[in-house]
């Protein structure tokens, strides 16, 4: 196991000093790699991974930060520019890529790492240029998005699963006149809104299909299915804790992990939470059905590029990052982010031992869909899930209907959004 350095000693600064005479900035027993995450959380598992790549290359030492999520954009962005920062951070999907892609912050990886080819081309645009298509990072997960289930309690009260549209609002019902909230949902952080709308209403307003006509500009958000899509989220209100709008995620979680909320509107990163919060549960996940007039005829379940890793230009031991990079682009990392951190890999040939993991991935594979605001709207200010939050919070305070609410979303990724580039 790596060590973790807790507190500088006396023994530290002078360690510290000699390296930082070596040309390479290696200590003289080795190297040693800074990987920085978001997943502050997972700094375990992460550990975990890296130990195995550790194993395989002596005098290679990996050392993971985990910041929280919120922190790590500022943070990453000031390490980026100094020499104190990461050799291999992870980046951040699409929009959020960008701005250290045009600072010149980051390598561009094509011609540097072999098997980026065998990586779903939707997935490896999450770490390309937007300008200029080259690649910069690795992606080592991709996340979806589907309604978790307690199913200990569904058992216990004799309830199943939704196949049909009918079935789905008939199980809201059952849970309200059981005095169990139907589902869990954190809406004073605006940033899951976006989730939300897209978990009840993509297959409503088109998903993929809806996806190529608004980017090629023959439609736009204010489109009457787009819209018929947000009634869905404003229907759904009445099936959400009546004050879902002062409930914070962590609130939320503990409705759900405590029984108290039957469903949980999510992302498949959520699972690994859920497990450790109620190891004697049994959770379940479905597609919501379609609804009348959906586009769509088949239930979807969206998903996203979680992120990647890839090599600061500022690094000073680029030979070493590329090389941890190549063993990212192999089935047994791929492997290790599916049994470590539950996570689904991009890469070919993984497999998934955990049956709820596996029953979501071929949910996903069998109806796949963009979630729409995160793949295609952060590439500007303001981004499409910045203005869709916010406005849901005032749709559920009944400060804004469906109508205005797509009207807002359009002119504000109109801003700088252009049709058909």
């Amino acid at each position: 196991m790596r060590i973790r350095i807790a507190a500088v000693t006396a023994a530290a600064m002078v360690a510290a000093s000699l390296a930082a005479c070596a040309p390479s900035g290696d200590s003289a027993d080795g190297t040693t790699l800074k990987v920085w995450s978001w997943q502050a959380d997972n700094t375990p598992n992460w550990n975990r991974v890296f130990d195995v790549y550790e194993k395989s290359h002596p005098g290679v030492k990996i050392e993971f930060e985990g910041y929280q999520a919120a922190e790590y954009n500022q943070v990453l962005a000031t390490g980026l520019q100094g020499n104190d920062g990461p050799d291999v951070p992870m980046i951040r999907a699409y929009g959020g890529a960008q701005a250290a892609i045009q600072a010149g912050q980051l390598v561009p990886i094509d011609d540097k790492i072999d098997g980026l080819d065998a990586i779903e081309p939707g997935v490896l645009r999450a770490a390309q240029g937007k300008e200029d298509e080259h690649t910069y990072g690795v992606p080592f997960a991709y996340q979806t998005l589907q309604m978790f289930y307690n199913k200990t309690m569904f058992d216990k009260l004799g309830l199943e699963a939704p196949s049909t549209w009918d079935e789905f609002i008939a199980l809201q019902e059952a849970l309200l006149k059981k005095k169990v909230t139907p589902m869990a949902l954190g809406a004073r952080e605006d940033w899951v809104l976006p989730m939300f709308a897209d978990i009840v209403g993509a297959a409503r307003y088109g998903g993929s299909t809806f996806e190529k006509r608004v980017l090629s500009g023959e439609t736009s958000f204010t489109d009457p299915n787009y819209v018929a899509s947000l009634k869905i989220v404003q229907g759904m209100q009445k099936y959400l804790d009546p004050d879902v709008n002062a409930i914070a995620v962590a609130d939320a979680t503990l409705q759900f992990t405590s029984g108290q909320a039957a469903q949980w509107p999510g992302g498949s990163f959520d699972l690994a939470t859920f497990r450790k919060s109620a190891p004697d549960t049994e959770w379940g996940a479905y597609q919501v059905p379609t609804p009348p007039k959906a586009v769509l005829k088949a239930p979807v379940t969206p998903g996203y590029a979680d992120g990647s890793f890839g090599i600061s230009a500022a690094s000073k031991k680029q030979e070493a990052a590329k090389e941890l990079l190549q063993w990212m682009t192999t089935k047994e990392f791929g492997q290790l982010v599916a049994d470590d951190l539950n996570q689904f890999s991009p890469l070919p040939g993984v497999t998934y031992s955990d049956p709820l993991l596996n029953e979501m991935n071929d949910h996903y594979k069998a109806g796949p869909a963009p979630y729409l605001l995160l793949v295609d709207f952060r590439y500007g200010d303001p981004t499409g899930t910045a203005v869709l939050g916010p406005d849901i919070q005032a749709m559920f305070l009944g400060k804004k209907k469906p109508e205005k609410v797509a009207a807002d979303l359009q002119a504000g990724i109109s801003t700088w959004f252009t049709p058909g580039k």
